[in-house]
């Protein structure tokens, strides 16, 4: 008996592994391939489809492999496409926004089923990456004032990945899988 209980919690973990690794690479594959430089400022960031598949992803699978996808996914394309510096902010406050959506889409045994929930998990994260985003810039250029550059092409970039999550979303939890 103890060995089925082992071997059925190893098969959940390396599964667990699985699903956070493919987490992480659709969110960096959605970030590299698919993004536009903001001319906003030299801060002003970009538009990339990273942050709804960040979204779809802590909707789908829950606030810690949120997290893991959001931290890590776009953590590492900063670290391979010249916002090399940015990664340790992007690590948190991606980290945490996955987190929040998750917690509020899977809240109450939802687990992202409702698509009124899940708008508000998105809408709620907005703020969460914002201050994250503000407040690592502040230290990485000793200003309250240049991370406000930030604040237009973060906005512009979690309303298309909003856009983007909401439709996504409803179809795939048509899938018995997702459901």
């Amino acid at each position: 008996m103890k060995a089925v209980a082992t071997t059925t919690k190893t098969k959940s973990s390396t599964f667990d592994m699985i699903l956070s690794a493919m987490g992480i690479a659709l969110v960096f594959v959605a970030t590299l391939l698919l993004n536009i430089k903001l001319p906003i400022t030299a801060n002003g960031g970009l538009v990339h489809l990273g942050t709804g598949m960040l979204f779809i992803f802590s909707i789908l699978f829950g606030p810690k492999k949120g997290a893991i996808a959001g931290a890590f996914g776009i953590g590492l394309f900063d670290l391979v496409s010249g916002w090399t510096l940015w990664a340790p902010i992007s690590l948190v406050a991606r980290g945490l926004q996955g987190y929040v959506v998750g917690k509020i889409a899977w809240s109450n045994g939802r687990k992202g089923n409702s698509t009124t929930f899940n708008v508000i998990a998105m809408t709620v994260s907005v703020p969460v990456m914002l201050v994250g985003y503000y407040i690592g810039e502040s230290i990485l250029f000793k200003s309250l004032a240049v991370p406000l550059a930030s604040i237009p092409g973060n906005l512009v970039q979690n309303a298309v990945g909003i856009a983007v999550a909401i439709p996504v979303c409803v179809l795939l939890k048509k899938v018995a899988v997702f459901k």
